[in-house]
Parts: C-alpha cells; structure tokens; sequence
C-alpha cells in the first residue's frame, strides 16, 4: 500500500482541484503528468493524469469527445515529456520540459477546439484566431504548470534530500 501512497495522493489533488475554485487552467493535472513521468513507474506516467481526469469528468461531465481526446492526450504527452526529462532530470531540463508540455497542450487543444467545435471559421485565420484566443488560458496553464511542478517536484525532492540526510546522519552514529 505504501508504493501507491504517492499515486493516491496525486489522483486525489488532480479531481480536488477541478472542483475547487480556481482561475481557468490554473490546475495541476499537466504537472501531476509530468511529475508522474519523472519519479513514478512508467506506466504512471500515462495513467495517472488520464484517472484524475476521468473520474473528475464523470461528476463535472463529458464534452465532445475529439475535443475531450485532444485533451487526454495533451496530458499523455506531457507524462511522455517527463519520461524523456527522467534520463537526464535537473532543473533546466524540468522547466524545459514543463514548457514544452504546456505548449504541446495548448496547440493540440487549441487546434481541436478549431477543428471540431463550431466557434470559429475551418480557415487558416481560423485556426490562428483560435490560438489568439486561447492565449489567456495558455498563461494560465503555463503558470499552473509551471506552480504544481516547482511544488511536486521540490517537494519529493526535499524528501529526498531529508530521507538521505536522515540515512547518512544514523550511519555516523
């Protein structure tokens, strides 16, 4: 039970936020995926985000489902994102990686979002005022990605860091 501790943990923050008031995008569903990436087994990488996500969706609803697929997969590709940065994880490559998840997120939702809904028109200037649009919510999940990772990951870093100390100070005594 102890191994599943942190997955528990991580699920629960992902649906509590959705429904805590919070400014549009500012949630930590993007960082728990790359936090997952990081430090969890691999296949928690994919899965976790995508169950915070489901079973937050099953009480606040579903969309339209290329939209809502664009959405889990901007998740499973930010997870993908921490797996690559896991090979040679230090500060730059984390912000990097957050930064390059939260874009890849915004462009694939975006253009789904453009693509499928009805809001605007099935142009290129379409697709472009799509994004312009959207430029509000990409700062928001920008610097929500960008909280929850600096939070995630200094967090279980620090207790890493306190756990190794700990080990090294019984081992002088």
């Amino acid at each position: 039970m102890k191994k599943y501790l942190p997955v528990f943990i991580l699920i629960t923050l992902g649906i509590a936020a959705r429904f805590l008031p919070h400014p549009a995008n500012f949630a930590p569903i993007g960082a728990i995926a790359i936090f997952s990436g990081l430090y969890l087994p691999k296949k928690w990488a994919v899965v976790l985000p995508l169950a915070a996500m489901f079973f937050s969706d099953l009480f606040i609803g579903f969309y339209t489902w290329p939209i809502m697929l664009s959405v889990y997969a901007g998740f499973i590709i930010m997870g993908l994102i921490g797996l690559m940065v896991r090979k040679n994880k230090k500060l730059s490559t984390v912000l990097g990686g957050t930064i390059l998840g939260s874009m890849m997120f915004y462009l694939i939702t975006n253009a789904a979002v453009w693509a499928f809904g009805s809001l605007y028109p099935h142009t290129i200037a379409g697709l472009m005022q799509s994004y312009y649009m959207a430029i509000p919510f990409f700062r928001n999940s920008l610097l929500g990605d960008l909280f929850y990772t600096g939070v995630l990951v200094g967090a279980y870093e620090a207790v890493l860091l306190w756990q190794t100390r700990k080990i090294a100070v019984k081992q002088l005594i």
